[in-house]
């Protein structure tokens, strides 16, 4: 896969189709019908205009405890970070995932997460196959999450880790995290070295 830019756009189920530019205004996106029936999607890198977006869904998941929630400053400094997934239909955005890299053969999948009523649909997979295609276009070798769904990760290929085998700089965040220094997340690491692997259309974020 090319280098990811802000014009990469994936449409779930046909081909990636060629839009360009700032989409208009963003709705919030949903409900919608349980058991993941969603819409059409369309899976983008972030715009400046959806970070207010990816900000409440991270809050909504970070009083629930189940990521860490992140500042607006912080989510604007990362902006170039994240994938989306859009509603194509009413433009709302309904998931996220970032690609961190933290150093020349290492990267992080973080805040991924899809809203509540969307999940089910294979929206997360989407989300996290996109960003590993991002590391690999790279030639990132390893990609490591912490994370309260191991079950979902294991589908792309994820394999449980040591925390301790980590380097030392991705615990800055942590920190600030209201779990801390008692964190029950599973890290989790894949090596890109091998075949690519798909993950599972019905799991979620």
């Amino acid at each position: 896969m090319p280098a990811a830019t802000a014009e990469t756009h994936l449409r779930l189920g046909s081909p990636a189709p060629e839009w360009r530019g700032v989409p208009p205004g963003i709705p919030e996106a949903g409900p919608y019908p349980p058991g993941g029936t969603v819409p059409e999607m369309i899976i983008r890198k972030a715009h400046i205009r959806d970070v207010p977006h990816i900000h409440r869904l991270l809050q909504e998941y970070g009083r629930r405890g189940e990521l860490l929630s992140r500042p607006l400053s912080q989510l604007y400094d990362h902006l170039r970070d994240f994938w989306v997934c859009q509603d194509d239909a009413g433009g709302g955005i309904i998931g996220c995932c970032a690609l961190q890299f933290c150093w020349e053969d290492l990267a992080e999948i973080r805040s991924l997460a899809v809203r509540p009523g969307a999940t089910g649909g294979g929206i997360g997979t989407k989300l996290a196959n996109a960003a590993l295609d991002e590391a690999r276009s790279f030639r990132i070798r390893r990609v490591f999450t912490l994370t309260y769904r191991p079950g979902f990760f294991r589908t792309l290929g994820f394999v449980p880790i040591d925390r301790a085998e980590l380097p030392l700089k991705i615990w800055s965040d942590c920190i600030t995290c209201v779990q801390f220094p008692n964190c029950d997340e599973n890290a989790m690491i894949l090596s890109l070295e091998g075949p690519k692997r798909v993950g599972s259309e019905g799991a979620q974020e």
